[in-house]
Formats: structure tokens, C-alpha cells, sequence
């Protein structure tokens, strides 16, 4: 690969010139379709304002793009070696499979190995790289017209109802236990990112998270106890609004979120919360420039174990926050999701 990426303009003409001098070293990904390909890629040319350039068809995929079906930008990769070639012919049959590493131990496969061999040539593991193909085949079925639930979770679960079913009993509890008690009520909305799960009363927002994070169990815990209160399935008032200003979000609109959040935390959280609120869409800040905002330079790594903390996802935009060197720093929902939120809000405000 290229140590240092060309600029964007020079990458853009080769691009339009098909110049075989980047190919494997520069990927170039469609924003308007999700697709990245090879800079000889003989498909129809995006406008300038529609790429992303990528070093590593690593990069490609981990910023939520799928390979393109004709230039096939993976197949570089594994002309370098059998084991590749052979487990990734396993993944073309079947993309929505769910790898785990027993399934390699059947075929007769040292785990490590395989590991070790995909990190070299593809940038990643293999696990990573299925995980990334499944996603890739779930938003192929949302733009078929597949509900996001149904195409994203169906990776991991027989069906998107199976899904829903297994959420639903993370949620909601015993209905003996709920006679007579107020309620938070829960309820899905689905994004271009993936389902999301937004828990509210009837003033404030609570909760509002994509449905794998891996998190969400003890958040849901969490909130129960915090707000002494048990959650069932249904409609308050706040998870109207909030599911009507995430489209607003995702259409472009830079900042439409005016719905009431609930603040459960201590003080020093909330003022952490607060101080995120702060930072405008198209800005980043370092955990460390988040503290001094709030007068406390020395609370760095206090700041980013709030910054995990934060149950409202997108509204409360933890995903602003990135290392001091600038690289892209943990995420609940998901590195992809965080750059995607980045880039998306830098072309907003852009």
C-alpha cells in the first residue's frame, strides 16, 4: 500500500483515467451507493463531491462501503494465498453465514493461523471480514425494500421476528410485575445505520441505543434501577419526536434535535454530557479538550469513561470524540457507525 495517500483531486483523475498505477493501493468509495472499488473499475463514474479514497480495502469496509460486483476489489487479496482464496470462495457461497471460530477447528483450520494470515493480507480477520460482508448483505436487502431490522439483524438470528423476540424479552418485563407502576415504554426506530432502541416516559427521552451494542443489557439494567421504574413495549410522546428528528438528521439537517433528555448520571457525568452537546456537527474533539471545557484538564481518563457512558446515542454525540493524535477511539456502536456519523456531519456542515 501507499505509505501516504495522493490528494484527493489526483486520486479523483485516476479514477476517471482508469490509471492501473494505483491499482491495489488506492480504493476509492461511492458514497451515494456504499459500493468502493478499484480506481480501473470500469462502472460509471461518481461525481467528485460522492468519493472517499481508502489505502486498504480494509479501510473500505470498516467505513461501512461493500465491494463492487464487478471490478471485485477483494480478489487482489487472495491471489496471495490459498488459505484466503479458499475461506473467502466459502464466504462468496454463503455472505450471511455466521462464522465462528469452532466452524474453521471443523474444517480442519488452526484458528491463529487463519487469523494470522488474514490480518497479513487482508487487514483484518477473517470473523471481522464476514461480520463486515453480513452487514454489507443487509443493507444490499434494505435497498431491496427490507425493513433495517429484518436486513441488518438478520446475520445473528434466524429471523428479524427472532430478533425482535429476543430484544423484547431483554426488555420487557414480567407483566404480573407492571400492574399499577409507571412506566417506561421502549420502542424501535430504524435508521440507515441500523435499528435503534429509544426508551422514554412521557417527558423525557431515557435511552436511546443501536440494538447490538453490546452494552445495552446493562444500560437497560441500569435504567430500570436508576429510574425505579420497569419498561414495556410502546409510544411516549418523546419517541415520536426523537424518531421524527433522526430523519431530519439523516436527510442533512445538521442540529433538529429539540426533544427533553432524561439525566441520569452524577454531576460530573452530566457535565461531561453537556459539554459534548457543545460541540458543533462537523467538529471533533480529543477527550483531553473535552475536560478543559469543563475546567477539569486533569479528569481525562474520568471524561472518557463518561464518554462511554452515555446512553443517548447520536444526540449526545460521544462519537465527536477522538484520540489526541486524531485516530478514531472506541465506539459502542461500532467504529463503522462513528466514521459514517463523522463524515456525515463534516458534509453537512460542509
Amino acid at each position: 500500500m501507499l505509505s501516504v495517500l495522493p490528494d484527493p483531486d489526483t486520486l479523483y483523475a485516476a479514477l476517471l483515467a482508469r490509471d492501473p498505477a494505483f491499482d491495489g493501493h488506492a480504493f476509492v468509495g461511492v458514497v451515494t451507493t456504499g459500493i468502493f472499488c478499484r480506481l480501473t473499475c470500469p462502472a460509471r463514474k461518481p461525481l467528485r463531491r460522492n468519493t472517499r479514497f481508502f489505502d486498504t480495502a480494509s479501510a473500505c469496509l470498516e467505513a461501512g462501503f461493500r465491494p463492487c460486483r464487478r471490478c471485485r476489489p477483494l480478489d487482489r487479496m487472495r491471489a496471495r494465498e490459498p488459505l484466503v482464496d479458499a475461506l473467502m470462495t466459502r464466504l462468496d457461497e454463503a455472505p450471511d453465514r455466521l462464522w465462528r471460530e469452532a466452524d474453521l477447528a471443523v474444517m480442519g483450520l488452526d484458528p491463529s493461523t487463519v487469523r494470522r494470515a488474514f490480518k497479513r493480507h487482508v487487514g483484518m480477520t477473517f470473523l471481522d471480514l464476514a461480520r463486515l460482508r453480513r452487514t454489507g448483505l443487509g443493507i444490499d436487502r434494505l435497498t431491496e425494500g427490507a425493513s433495517v431490522i429484518e436486513a441488518q439483524m438478520e446475520a445473528g438470528y434466524d429471523s428479524g421476528s427472532g430478533f425482535r423476540e429476543a430484544v423484547a424479552r431483554l426488555v420487557e418485563d414480567n407483566p404480573a410485575k407492571l400492574r399499577g407502576r409507571d412506566l417506561l415504554k421502549a420502542d424501535w426506530i430504524e435508521t440507515p445505520l441500523g435499528a435503534m432502541l429509544a426508551v422514554a416516559d412521557r417527558h423525557a427521552l431515557h435511552l436511546l441505543e443501536f440494538l447490538d451494542r453490546k452494552a445495552l443489557p446493562g444500560e437497560l439494567l441500569r435504567l430500570r434501577r436508576g429510574t425505579r421504574s420497569a419498561i414495556g413495549f410502546g409510544r411516549a410522546a418523546p419517541i415520536d419526536a426523537v424518531e421524527a428528528e433522526l430523519a431530519l438528521y439523516f436527510a442533512g439537517e445538521a442540529d433538529p434535535f429539540r426533544v427533553a433528555l432524561a439525566a441520569e448520571g452524577t454531576p460530573f457525568t452530566r457535565e461531561v454530557w453537556q459539554a459534548l452537546r457543545a460541540i458543533p456537527a462537523g467538529r471533533t474533539r480529543s477527550y483531553r479538550e473535552v475536560a478543559i471545557a469543563i475546567g477539569r484538564p486533569e479528569a481525562v481518563r474520568a471524561v472518557a469513561r463518561a464518554n462511554g457512558a452515555n446512553p443517548i446515542a447520536i444526540l449526545v454525540p460521544c462519537h465527536r470524540v477522538i484520540g489526541v493524535d486524531g485516530a478514531l477511539t472506541g465506539y459502542g456502536g461500532g467504529l463503522w457507525r462513528k466514521r459514517w456519523l463523522i463524515e456525515h456531519e463534516r458534509r453537512i456542515a460542509g
